[in-house]
């Protein structure tokens, strides 16, 4: 099955170029100059471009507004951060373990860099609880994943995903991992983000899905370099470019979407003005068409082309060099493209 070799520390023998993406040879000394992938060096200015910290977020007007949203409103509000905290956490250790096998010390270091805004995520999700609740309220959330059976079977779907290539790193199970990587980045967190960008389009906790939104951008961009990895690892191993793989690909998808409409039923369900369940099932088809045809595989769901949800565009794709769509301090980020849009497939 190709086994993995770990990248070694330093081969003065080998060049810094590495020769192959995984099981090559490489010095493992960092030449942004002299690296295999061109694309390499834009993504780690990209990542750059993105960086932030919950620090930034004024949440005075959430502290206020938190106790005024319906009972309703404020469970679903923790239960999704309760989500968010554990798969973010699990995502930080999983980069740092796909980065021990990828021999260009460039992927290596955007691994770190991805690992790091994974732990800035985390830390989002405490600064926002320690705002709003009690601390023995914000360890309940933080212990949700531990208790709910929808959070359970979710949660289980990924991290069982994980554990065939940490238990047993070969060329396969890194690829299969990284199909789960992209449920959870790019499919996972799309119910809470509807619900967050829709508070917010309701004028309510604002400050926190302003952090939502920046949440949303890096893991777009994660998105996009586990797509560059996993290409780059079958055009160079082709023999695991397999229908077996592929099935399975979009089988995962398709599995994916059906546990993110059970969790969107229980947090959204009909009880959140402004967004509609059938709408939210439609947008998570989409989603999942989007990013099983972005990983090369078929759609898991006839036709869904189009994003039903609109409105939802103006919050993932705001141009922060003006004053943002949540009337934040500026900034200065990377605009969207159609690499990383959210209109059509």
């Amino acid at each position: 099955m190709n086994e993995l070799k770990q990248r070694i520390l330093v081969d003065p023998t080998a060049p810094n170029k590495s020769t192959g993406i995984i099981n090559g040879e490489s010095s493992n000394i960092l030449n942004w100059d002299d690296v295999r992938f061109s694309w390499a060096y834009p993504k780690y200015k990209r990542m750059l471009g993105n960086f932030w910290t919950p620090f930034e977020i004024n949440m005075a007007k959430d502290i206020k507004q938190f106790p005024t949203l319906s009972v309703q409103e404020q469970e679903s509000f923790l239960k999704i951060i309760g989500l968010l905290a554990l798969l973010d956490s699990v995502q930080t250790d999983y980069a740092g373990k796909v980065a021990d096998y990828l021999t260009d010390s460039s992927l290596n270091a955007l691994m770190i860099i991805l690992a790091q805004q994974e732990v800035v995520h985390n830390h989002s999700y405490s600064y926002v609880l320690s705002s709003i609740v009690s601390k023995k309220k914000q360890d309940e959330v933080f212990d949700f994943w531990k208790n709910d059976p929808i959070l359970q079977k979710r949660n289980e779907f990924i991290t069982n995903g994980y554990k065939g290539f940490v238990e047993s790193p070969n060329v396969e199970n890194l690829l299969r991992s990284m199909i789960y990587d992209v449920v959870l980045e790019g499919l996972f967190f799309y119910s809470g983000f509807a619900f967050f960008y829709n508070l917010a389009r309701n004028q309510k906790m604002v400050a926190t899905s302003t952090m939502i939104n920046y949440i949303n951008r890096d893991e777009q961009l994660h998105v996009g370099l586990f797509e560059k990895i996993f290409k780059e690892v079958l055009s160079e191993n082709p023999s695991h470019r397999t229908e077996e793989l592929y099935n399975f690909g979009r089988e995962t998808f398709k599995q994916a979407a059906m546990l993110e409409i059970e969790w969107g039923r229980e947090i959204i369900g009909s009880h959140v003005e402004g967004l509609l369940m059938s709408d939210l099932e439609d947008y998570i088809k989409f989603m999942a068409n989007k990013r099983s045809k972005q990983l090369g595989f078929e759609e898991p769901f006839q036709g869904y082309k189009t994003n039903p949800l609109k409105w939802i565009i103006a919050y993932q794709e705001v141009d922060m060099g003006k004053t943002d769509f949540f009337e934040q301090k500026s900034r200065q980020y990377t605009k969207t493209s159609d690499a990383n849009g959210f209109d059509e497939l």
